[in-house]
């Protein structure tokens, strides 16, 4: 009894110690802790857990609730876009987020350094978060792009962590984090694009695709109704009526789909852009496509990077809306992009995954988190947008 009473005393003292000095006291590491979370060999990097394991965010990056919380900084910001009613053939692709954070499990497994571009887009000056998703309405397509240029807009537009004070390349002069898109049906593009116009003025765009997606709505779905002429075919093209994209730097690439006729080509060289044919690497190579991109887009515009999965073969890459056969490997994928070493990427996005259609392996998850593992590592490589060399779109000829 003597023994039970002292202990008793004991514990009562140590609880009003601790609530008598709340404020000064400290999280205690338990034993354990080690267990969990580890430094990596090699030269850095953490990892937490097991890669098969845990809430999955791009490539275990850590989770922000940014749109929740406007305090919260970074360098570069994934955000999803679960769109998928603007799909003409197979709908799907508002899981495409979840998806491609899926496929990107393991990219970091052994630390994340990208040896091709020599540089580890995890661990570098970069401060790199996953903001989660753009919440996305599935019943008013109006509404849902709506929701999304304002996402997006709200993620793009706040200082970033790094060189906040410093001049940069958008309108008003200042320096903005990057942001990387999920998406989503490529419809997602065009309210992506009316951000990035709020922020830089018209932009220059990279578009891998194998379609074009310039068609004029009377062309590409009939166009019954202001809202149907909206869709995954036809962005590009209200992108170009409404003055958001730079005239004659714009260029597609992996381009192999069938044609209304000659004059949707002509329509796509009015709406500025140059085109790519996917069996051109047959005759002038992989180098020859990094030629033709880099050429075309020039070393002074802001750039924006829009990657359809269906750039790849089927065979690399079945779950898709839209898929068509004699696209690229993923390696020839992976070349072509790190060859855009160099050019001002402002921003990103990559569209129309559809898990549903994957294979048992997620070979197309795959394949999509590895090209945006790459487009980051360009991103990171090149540095803050302090440092870019950019033309103001008002010098230019819009």
């Amino acid at each position: 009894m003597v023994a039970r009473s002292l202990l008793s005393l004991c514990l009562a003292a140590v609880v009003v110690v601790a609530h008598g000095d709340h404020d000064d006291q400290k999280i205690v590491a338990g034993p354990h802790e080690g267990l969990w979370y580890n430094m990596l060999p090699g030269d850095g990097g953490t990892q937490a857990d097991s890669v098969f394991s845990g809430i999955s965010t791009f490539g275990r990056l850590p989770y922000r609730p940014c749109l929740a919380h406007k305090d919260i900084t970074y360098d570069i910001a994934f955000i999803g876009a679960p769109f998928d009613t603007g799909t003409s053939y197979r709908p799907g692709a508002r899981f495409g987020p979840s998806g491609i954070r899926q496929g990107s499990r393991r990219l970091n497994l052994y630390g994340g350094y990208n040896v091709p571009l020599d540089t580890n887009p995890f661990n570098s000056w970069a401060t790199v978060i996953d903001c989660g998703d753009i919440p996305v309405t599935s019943y008013d397509n109006t509404f849902a792009l709506h929701q999304i240029e304002e996402g997006h807009h709200s993620i793009l537009s706040r200082a970033p962590k790094t060189d906040a004070d410093k001049k940069g390349p958008s309108l008003q002069g200042k320096t903005l984090p990057r942001v990387i898109t999920l998406g989503g049906d490529h419809t997602i593009t065009l309210p992506l694009l009316r951000s990035i116009n709020r922020a830089y003025g018209p932009v220059t765009v990279i578009h891998f695709d194998s379609h074009l997606d310039t068609w004029r709505p009377k062309v590409f779905g009939g166009s019954p109704s202001e809202v149907a002429s909206v869709n995954h075919g036809t962005y590009f093209y209200h992108a170009s009526q409404e003055g958001l994209l730079r005239n004659d730097t714009n260029i597609h690439a992996g381009i192999r789909t069938t044609l209304s006729g000659p004059s949707d080509y002509e329509n796509d060289g009015y709406c500025g852009f140059e085109i790519v044919e996917a069996r051109e690497i047959d005759t002038i190579g992989m180098d020859g496509i990094i030629k033709k991109i880099r050429e075309r887009v020039g070393t002074k515009n802001p750039v924006y990077l829009s990657l359809d999965i269906d750039t790849l073969d089927p065979a690399f890459a079945p779950a898709t809306g839209t898929p068509e056969t004699g696209g690229w490997s993923t390696r020839e994928l992976r070349t072509i992009l790190r060859g855009l070493e160099g050019i001002n990427l402002v921003a990103a996005d990559i569209v129309e995954v559809a898990p549903a259609y994957d294979t048992n392996a997620e070979h197309t998850t795959m394949a999509a988190a590895d090209a945006l593992y790459e487009i980051m590592s360009i991103m990171v490589k090149k540095g803050p947008l302090s440092v870019l060399d950019i033309e103001p779109a008002a010098q230019q000829e819009l």
